[in-house]
């Protein structure tokens, strides 16, 4: 059974764009935290940029396709926490630049 890496798992969730913003989730910030057991079972700790977030299902399913698109993965858990609350704070260093220039 190949090992499954957090690299492979972040690559993959590069795929799954906010729709309202199209950007993807590892470059906002949303994953939180990733989990990966012996069995190559998959969990993700995620968030949404606001928990009133009317596509938060959408993307939480985008996000559960990527993950089982990765060769070998057996079970996915993509799970929505709002604590702490997502900030801006929490992007990629290439956002937080794009929107200081204004380019976001």
């Amino acid at each position: 059974m190949a090992e499954i890496t957090k690299e492979q798992v972040l690559k993959v969730l590069e795929r799954v764009n906010d729709p309202e913003l199209r950007i993807n989730i590892v470059d906002l910030g949303l994953v939180y935290d990733i989990e990966i057991t012996e069995d190559n079972n998959v969990g993700i700790d995620m968030t949404l940029t606001t928990q009133a977030c009317p596509v938060g299902p959408l993307i939480q399913m985008q996000a559960e396709a990527a993950l089982k698109s990765i060769p070998g993965v057996n079970q996915v858990d993509v799970r929505l926490v709002f604590d702490p609350p997502w900030t801006p704070d929490r992007m990629s260093p290439r956002l937080k630049k794009a929107r200081e220039m204004g380019l976001l």
